[in-house]
């Protein structure tokens, strides 16, 4: 059993055995005294002895993450494979041309259909075993699509949210987007920039605002984990940050998350973040808006609200008429976050139409029937990197290598050579200077530019500097060249800030980027010691500028 590992790198059976461990543990955990009853129910659920499940109760209590849950696995490796790449090849062409079929043939069959090959090529055969252990590794919904049709897989893999009712505080947060009916001016020269996107959050019970991101990017992963950030972690600091004297008292982590079927909200990165922290990750039906009818609601109430500020485009061009939004826009973004904060706190103050009483007083009325206490992130230093978008990367001799660039830490010396799978590296788009990689023991190592005197740069940013190398037909891997690209291009920006409404939006996400992520994902300057990675306890959770 280990206390600690890469959520990303178990196994999907030995992690969904973990995820349903979590979901019974979690009910007995904060209880102080279990009955009998419990104890037996929760026994026979989970098809354990009473012995192991207090041993694993033990473990949850002291690491109450779903990962601590996971089975250490002995011998070896799950997914690992014995056989000669001639028997794997003919294995996967049989379960493709054979297996994978409308006449849906058992194992058994498949297994014959091996064997037969196998005598064909004067090879020795598998074992009955080894190919239903290949047949398990199959994705059951494209499995079912190919011996079923497309039809029947949709019917039963397609998500059932059931009744969007909830009965407690934080059993269902539902989260959505919403570009905002205003445009914003840049911050240096107070001129037309664009309109910003919107992320709510919504507690179902108690028509509480759970949290928001404001950006001038569009919905992405990004926007996703830094709204639950905001949502799950206390607001005093990220209130009293921007001067705002108010209470705002949700935070913990949700029961249940409801979202659409954006790209944003089908990222790997979500579901296993979800899962790691014990939050159902809900999507609505296709087709079906009524689902998300709350968070809908609250987005009409708040762009209502905007429509009274000055450079509003309203909700439609009748509504606009004559009116000039780009001329008598006068907020910029952080001004407008602070109106969004603000409004909030004025709409949790006020009788909700749905309740029948205001959003904070139902709050706590939604607390108290919990039937157990919220809970919160077990580490919040560590919360939002568990839901950046990451990649898998082996370590060189050199480093690392991510989108052409190159990063070392000494840390990296632990990993090079010693491991037969890639780690799995996050990344901040709003901060490429510093990575985040997981350790196999589940650990987070920032690992900077290999090349210390680079400046921070974002993930657009880099992209723009490669899209414009390729039309100058050089290289993509010349890391030298991107950074002259990119200092280039923002002495333009700088120079051009005066004249272009376009300078001016790529100088102002740029800034807004830079300053986000150094207070959010601070990273210390004192190197920490090998054997443990680097604490960010002393260091600012929510950032005073964020960016997506």
């Amino acid at each position: 059993m280990a206390n600690a590992r890469d959520i990303t790198a178990v196994e999907q059976v030995a992690w969904n055995e973990a995820v349903a461990r979590a979901a019974v543990l979690r009910r007995l955990s904060g209880q102080e005294r279990l009955s009998r009853a419990d104890v037996l129910g929760a026994c026979q659920e989970l098809g354990i002895r009473r012995a192991r499940l207090y041993q694993l109760l033990r473990v949850y209590r002291a690491h109450p993450v779903t990962s601590s849950l996971v089975n250490r696995p002995t011998g070896s490796r799950p997914g690992s494979r014995h056989l000669s790449a001639a028997v794997e090849a003919l294995i996967d062409a049989a379960i493709q041309t054979f297996y994978r079929t409308r006449q849906k043939p058992s194992v058994n069959a498949l297994h014959k259909e091996v064997r037969r090959l196998c005598w064909q090529k004067e090879i020795r055969a598998p074992s009955w075993h080894a190919i239903r252990a290949r047949v398990r590794t199959i994705d059951p919904k494209s499995l079912i699509a190919d011996r079923e049709g497309a039809s029947a897989a949709w019917d039963r893999f397609r998500p059932v949210p059931g009744q969007y009712r909830a009965d407690h505080a934080f059993e269902v947060v539902q989260i959505d987007h919403t570009m905002v009916d205003l445009i914003v001016v840049d911050s240096a020269h107070r001129r037309e920039l664009q309109r910003p996107w919107l992320t709510l959050a919504i507690d179902v019970a108690s028509r509480m605002v759970a949290g928001f991101y404001l950006s001038l990017e569009a919905p992405s992963a990004l926007s996703v984990a830094l709204a639950i950030q905001h949502l799950a972690l206390p607001k005093e600091a990220w209130l009293s940050a921007r001067g705002v004297k108010a209470d705002w008292p949700t935070a913990g982590l949700p029961d249940a998350i409801h979202v659409d079927n954006g790209k944003d909200f089908v990222s790997h990165a979500l579901r296993r973040g979800a899962e790691e922290y014990g939050i159902s990750l809900v999507h609505r039906p296709i087709a079906t808006p009524h689902y998300g009818g709350h968070i809908e609601r609250l987005i009409g109430t708040m762009m209502g609200a905007v429509h009274l500020l000055p450079g509003t485009t309203f909700s439609n061009i009748e509504a606009r008429g004559e009116y000039d939004s780009g001329r008598l826009a006068a907020m910029t973004l952080d001004e407008l976050e602070c109106w969004i904060a603000l409004e909030i706190i004025r709409y949790h103050a006020e009788r909700h139409a749905g309740i029948g009483l205001p959003p904070r007083a139902a709050w706590d009325e939604a607390v108290a029937r919990r039937p157990y206490p919220l809970r919160h992130p077990h580490d919040p230093a560590t919360f939002l990197i568990d839901f950046l978008p990451s990649l898998g990367r082996t370590v060189q001799r050199d480093g690392l290598h991510l989108f052409g660039l190159r990063y070392w830490d000494d840390a990296l010396s632990l990993w090079t050579g010693r491991l037969d799978r890639p780690l799995r590296v996050a990344y901040d788009p709003r901060d490429l200077s510093t990575v985040f990689v997981h350790g196999p023991d589940g650990s987070h190592w920032p690992i900077r530019f290999a090349d210390l005197r680079r400046p921070p740069i974002t993930l657009w940013e880099h992209r723009r500097a490669q899209a414009e190398l390729r039309e100058r037909g050089l290289a993509l891997v010349d890391e030298q060249l991107i950074f002259e690209t990119i200092e280039q291009q923002r002495a333009l920006v700088a120079d051009a800030a005066r004249r272009t409404k376009l300078a001016r939006r790529f100088g102002e996400r740029t800034d807004r980027a830079l300053a986000g992520v150094s207070a959010n994902l601070a990273i210390p300057a004192v190197q920490a010691p090998r054997d443990q990675p680097l604490d960010y306890s002393d260091n600012p959770i929510f950032p005073v500028e964020e960016w997506s």
